[in-house]
């Protein structure tokens, strides 16, 4: 075997990546504390190519060195919003007809691997502080949930790895 090049694997340049068409998918990080966990978003948000990312309450914001060492440039290409107040975030994407999930352990929450993405449906996908997890007033105002399957000893992943895994996801199906 032998790894291929950054050359040799054809990625969009910048202004070819904004043309293309992006995964019905908005991202929502509700008042997440670490910006290095906020540019990892940036860099999944990339590579799955989701609609945009809406950063709220103290959520960092580019530019920033922090995002930067882990968003390595995709906080450049992928589409931010910023919001004071997660929940005004989430009423103004209701009305655009977004479809809203946390991704959180609620009551009643469907299992990732049961969800089943709906072809010409737009998600907003609400992730949370890393201790607090998705704020109750924002959980409010979602129309479902989703949580990841584990079975290990802690109760929960890093916020950047559950928006590697859910995000995943939706392309994995969406790709079909």
């Amino acid at each position: 075997m032998r790894k291929i090049t950054n050359e040799e694997l054809g990625r969009p340049t910048p202004e070819e990546f904004a043309a293309r068409e992006k995964m019905p998918v908005a991202v929502v990080l509700d008042n997440v504390r670490s910006a290095q966990n906020v540019g990892a978003f940036f860099r999944t948000g990339d590579a799955f190519a989701v609609e945009c990312i809406h950063l709220c309450g103290i959520t960092a914001v580019p530019p920033s060195r922090e995002i930067h060492k882990s968003a390595l440039g995709a906080e450049t290409t992928v589409v931010w919003h910023h919001a004071g107040q997660t929940t005004d975030c989430l009423e103004a994407l209701r009305a655009e007809g977004y479809r809203l999930l946390a991704v959180e352990q609620v009551e009643g929450a469907c299992s990732l691997e049961r969800f089943r993405v709906e072809p010409g449906v737009k998600y907003a996908l609400v992730f949370g502080n890393e201790v607090e997890g998705v704020s109750q007033q924002a959980v409010d105002l979602c129309d479902g949930a989703l949580e990841i399957p584990q079975a290990g000893t802690k109760h929960s992943l890093n916020v950047s790895v559950s928006g590697g895994v859910v995000l995943w996801e939706f392309f994995r199906q969406l790709a079909r």
